[in-house]
C-alpha cells in the first residue's frame, strides 16, 4: 500500500513539468556521488524518474551536431538518454553502435536499410550523414506510435533521404505478423489478417521493387534478425552488404557457442566475418573510445540472459582504421558496475 502511495505521488508531482524537471535534473546530479555497489540507474535513479512518467510523455531533444529528436517516454531507452550528462550529447542510444554506423555510412556506397527503426534513434544521425552524397535510409518500423514519431524526427529535421515503411521484414512477403510485448521489447510472432496485424516483405523483394542495392543493413527486430535475413538471401550475394544486427539469449540459443546460431551460420556461410560490438545498451559519451570489436569464437557469454549487437562484414580491411580495437574473451556487454576485466573498455572509462 506504502509502495504504491509512494508511486502515485510521484507520478502526481510529475505533471508538473516544472517540478519535474527539477526532480530529473536532482537526480541526475545525485547519480555522481550515489554511494551504491550496484546499477544506480537501473537499481534507484531510473525506477523514479520511470515513476515520474507515463508513456504518452514527450520530449525533444537537441543533439550536439544540430539534430533535434522528439520521442516518448517509453523504455529505457527514453529514459537514459532523458538523463544524459551533456546538454547536447552526441547520440542517443549505445554510443559505440551509433560510431560504427556513422563510420560505415560514410565509407561504403549504396543505401542503407534499418529493420526495427524506433523514433529513429540511429535512422536519423544516419540519413543526416549520408544526406550530401545522395544515399537513402529505408527504414521499417510497424509500431504505428514509433512510426509516426520517426516521421515526425524526419519533418523537424529536414530530411527527405528517409524513406518510411510500416511493412514488417520477413522470410516470406505478403505474409501477416503482430507484436507481442510492449514497445521496444515487442516481438513479431505470425497472425491472421486483422486490424492489428501488419504485412510482411522480403529485404530482396523491396530492393528488387524499388531497384535499390545496399551497402548496408541493421536490424534490432527483438528476434526475427534471422527471418529478415532469410528473406535477403539474394541481395546478400549481389551487394555484400555490411550487416550489424542484435543477437539475443532470449530468442536465441548461444550454448554451443555463437559460431553455430542459425542467424551465424547463415552469415558464415555467406563469407562474412562476424564480430561482436562492445556497447553500453545506454546513452553513455564515449567520444575518444576506440570502437571494441570481439571475433566470433573470443566473446565472453557467461551471464544472465542479455542480447547485444554484431556486425557481419564480407571485406574485414573496413575495420583496419585507427578507430577500432579488435580484443578478446571479454563481454561485449559495457557495464559500470561489473567487473571491469570483463565489463568495461579495454582502455578504461
Amino acid at each position: 500500500m506504502i509502495k504504491k502511495s509512494l508511486e502515485n505521488a510521484l507520478y502526481n508531482l510529475g505533471r508538473d513539468k516544472e517540478i519535474r524537471t527539477r526532480l530529473i535534473n536532482f537526480l541526475k546530479n545525485s547519480e555522481k556521488s550515489l554511494n551504491y555497489n550496484g546499477s544506480k540507474r537501473d537499481d534507484v535513479i531510473g525506477p523514479i524518474v520511470d515513476a515520474l512518467h507515463d508513456e504518452d510523455d514527450v520530449y525533444e531533444k537537441l543533439l550536439s551536431d544540430g539534430t533535434s529528436i522528439k520521442f516518448f517516454f517509453r523504455t529505457q531507452i527514453a529514459r537514459d538518454f532523458l538523463l544524459s550528462t551533456s546538454n547536447k550529447p552526441s547520440h542517443v542510444w549505445e554510443p559505440q553502435t551509433t560510431k560504427l554506423l556513422l563510420y560505415l555510412a560514410k565509407n561504403l556506397n549504396d543505401d542503407i536499410l534499418i529493420g526495427g527503426a524506433y523514433f529513429g534513434d540511429h535512422a536519423i544521425l544516419v540519413a543526416k550523414s549520408i544526406n550530401t552524397r545522395g544515399g537513402v535510409v529505408h527504414c521499417f518500423e510497424p509500431n504505428l506510435d514509433q512510426n509516426k514519431m520517426l516521421n515526425e524526427n524526419k519533418k523537424i529535421n529536414a530530411l527527405k533521404n528517409i524513406k518510411i515503411n510500416k511493412h514488417g521484414l520477413w522470410s516470406h512477403s505478403d505474409k501477416y505478423l503482430k507484436l507481442t510485448g510492449f514497445d521496444s521489447f515487442a516481438n513479431s510472432v505470425l497472425a491472421s489478417d486483422s486490424e492489428e496485424a501488419f504485412k510482411t516483405v522480403t529485404i530482396d523483394d523491396y530492393c528488387l521493387a524499388k531497384k535499390k542495392r545496399l551497402g548496408l543493413i541493421q536490424l534490432d527486430i527483438e528476434g526475427s534478425e534471422l527471418k529478415a535475413l532469410e528473406g535477403a538471401k539474394n541481395t546478400i550475394k549481389s551487394d555484400k552488404p555490411v550487416i550489424v544486427f542484435e543477437i539475443h539469449k532470449d530468442y536465441v540459443d548461444w550454448s554451443n557457442g555463437l559460431k553455430n546460431t542459425p542467424v551465424c551460420k547463415l552469415l558464415l556461410k555467406k563469407g562474412y566475418t562476424i564480430f561482436a560490438i562492445r556497447d553500453f545498451h545506454s546513452h553513455l559519451e564515449m567520444r575518444d573510445k576506440k570502437i571494441e570489436l570481439i571475433p566470433l569464437n573470443k566473446v565472453f557469454l557467461k551471464g544472465p540472459p542479455h542480447g547485444f549487437n554484431m556486425v557481419a562484414t564480407a571485406d574485414i580491411k573496413i575495420f583496419n582504421n585507427k578507430k577500432f580495437k579488435i580484443v578478446e574473451n571479454v563481454s561485449p556487454k559495457l557495464l559500470l558496475h561489473k567487473n571491469a576485466k570483463l565489463h568495461h573498455p579495454t582502455d578504461g572509462l
